[in-house]
């Protein structure tokens, strides 16, 4: 089985040895996806200049669903390509707008998912990261 490795130009670097998507056997493994930005800034984060930080889990969820789908879209997939997803919250309070969100892109018929609650993300600005398995059309 031959398999392929993208890092994504045009994305956020990763912040480590490995790809943003690796296709093999007909599927598409996607790395933990968050909602930075290619020059490290994140989607629903705002610090006014006191410093006082507002982070929106609704605008953070899309982001990173925006971010799967255009690392799946290299590879020739889509969002409706996908099968399985995992993904973690940093505050399950923060559950009801993820879920809120969720239904904008997927129906009873989408991926499978797992959320799980974690202690913290690789950055204090993220409350939600998605990683996802996807079947090449």
């Amino acid at each position: 089985m031959t398999t392929q490795a993208h890092v994504v130009a045009g994305k956020a670097t990763p912040r480590g040895a490995f790809p943003h998507v690796k296709v093999a056997g007909g599927f598409v493994f996607v790395s933990g996806t968050s909602s930075r930005r290619p020059d490290n800034t994140f989607a629903g984060v705002q610090v006014d200049e006191y410093g006082t930080t507002n982070l929106d889990i609704r605008a953070q969820t899309r982001a990173v669903i925006d971010n799967i789908r255009d690392l799946l879209r290299t590879v020739g997939a889509d969002l409706s390509d996908l099968v399985q997803v995992t993904t973690y919250l940093v505050n399950m309070n923060d559950f009801g707008g993820y879920n809120q969100v969720w239904a904008e892109y997927f129906d009873a018929t989408g991926p499978t998912r797992t959320t799980v609650a974690v202690h913290q993300l690789p950055h204090p600005h993220l409350l939600i990261e998605i990683q996802a398995v996807a079947v090449l059309p």
